[in-house]
């Protein structure tokens, strides 16, 4: 029993290695740019694939979507940094620039977006010009499950964001921020802890 079930894991960590493998060649033809070994799961990436810049050494798990809209322009649109991590089914929405540094560990089921549509009560959402800012998140950052991040927003190095905000304004570095929307409660200071009043 027991050597039976090290074959299977043996097996099926084999075939995940190598179709990881085959996304990494897959998306370069394609045009995405991949720096080094980039651990893939099942993601998905629909058009435009040169304006997309992945850093060596990130891990892409199960249906993270990268979408580019809009026509290329002479930088990538979406950019993720060295050895980051992000989690299922996180969306990525780019019109303009969504930059995500190094070393950050992102959530699952979150969306990061850089646009949306115009506010005009006469005419409808999707009839309206889209309205892009880029969207950058510092090194170290730590983002949790189901977090919302609007266009315009700078999240600084070694910031913590808890599950379930909607960030839709700047946040400083070495803060801890939650909340509808999102506001710092804590800092870090001298490797502790402190809130704020």
């Amino acid at each position: 029993m027991f050597l039976t079930r090290f074959i299977i894991t043996i097996f099926h960590r084999v075939t995940q290695g190598l179709a990881s493998r085959w996304r990494n060649v897959y998306y370069r033809i394609l045009g995405v740019k991949i720096h080094g070994y980039v651990w893939m799961r099942q993601i998905e990436i629909t058009r435009n694939f040169q304006d997309i810049q992945i850093a060596d050494s990130c891990a892409l798990d199960e249906g993270v979507v990268l979408l580019c809209s809009g026509e290329s322009l002479n930088q990538s649109k979406i950019y993720i940094g060295s050895r980051t991590y992000i989690n299922r089914n996180t969306f990525l929405d780019a019109t303009e620039s969504i930059t995500i540094g190094k070393d950050c560990a992102i959530g699952p089921g979150c969306y990061i977006t850089d646009h949306d549509h115009g506010l005009d009560l006469e005419v409808s959402p999707l009839a309206q010009p889209m309205v892009s800012k880029p969207t950058k998140i510092g090194d170290r950052v730590w983002i949790g499950a189901n977090v919302t991040i609007l266009k315009g927003v700078t999240i600084g190095n070694d910031s913590v964001v808890g599950a379930g905000s909607v960030v839709t304004k700047d946040l400083p570095e070495s803060v801890i921020a939650v909340g509808v929307p999102c506001k710092v409660m804590k800092e870090k200071v001298n490797s502790e802890i402190q809130t704020v009043t």
